[in-house]
């Protein structure tokens, strides 16, 4: 059973539902240029309520069957819940030994700067980890997306390496950095945040690990 909603001190997070359709194409269609840079070239079809509507009954299906957790973000101040702020995935979700999903996010371009995605984020991920049990969480992000980055870098997740072309976005293949979370230890490891002040040197590792065996009481 997934929970229909998850809230922080500032935030309401809905699962995907139709009926927030007209809101979602909103969304989409306020943020239009704005995600272009960021996303998939998307055809005049999408910003249509009919394709929102499909879209959400498709996600409904695979949130059904584990495969989708999927959240929008609404103010708490906006009692309606009448404005998309952003939304949260988490993508390709695979059990069996792997237990590991693929997290995607995107923020209205009006409430950047806010550190909402990063609250919001925090609640996502404490579901993943704790209600859905998953190990691992990955986040794809090109090299010059800084402030997603940094978004996902306060959050603990480490750079695992790099992708060379990883995803077509705007129509032009992209390269993206593999950043990391993992539930609390992999092997007898844990992952510690590297320093505050960062270094954008793609072929450094910007995680510490450090044994259990290591860590004072």
């Amino acid at each position: 059973m997934v929970d229909d909603s998850l809230m922080s001190k500032r935030l309401v997070l809905k699962t995907s539902k139709i009926i927030y359709a007209s809101e979602i194409l909103d969304f989409y269609t306020q943020n239009q240029e704005f995600l272009r840079k960021w996303e998939t070239v998307r055809g005049q079809e999408f910003y249509t309520l009919a394709y929102q509507e499909q879209q959400l009954h498709d996600e409904l299906e695979t949130i059904k069957v584990g495969r989708l957790y999927k959240v929008w973000i609404f103010k708490r101040a906006d009692k309606a819940l009448g404005d998309v702020v952003g939304s949260i995935a988490l993508n390709n979700i695979v059990r069996g030994s792997f237990q590991s999903c693929h997290l995607g996010y995107k923020m209205d371009q009006n409430n950047i700067n806010k550190d909402y995605m990063t609250e919001a984020l925090e609640k996502v991920i404490d579901y993943a980890f704790n209600v859905l049990k998953l190990h691992r969480i990955e986040a794809n992000i090109m090299p010059h997306n800084l402030a997603s980055l940094r978004v996902v870098e306060k959050l603990g997740f480490y750079h695992e390496g790099l992708a060379k072309k990883y995803l077509k976005i705007n129509d032009r293949w992209e390269d993206h950095i593999h950043m990391v979370l993992l539930n609390q230890s992999v092997n007898g490891y844990l992952i510690c945040q590297a320093s505050e002040e960062r270094i954008y040197d793609f072929n450094v590792i910007t995680a510490i690990f450090i044994p259990l065996s290591q860590q004072r009481a």
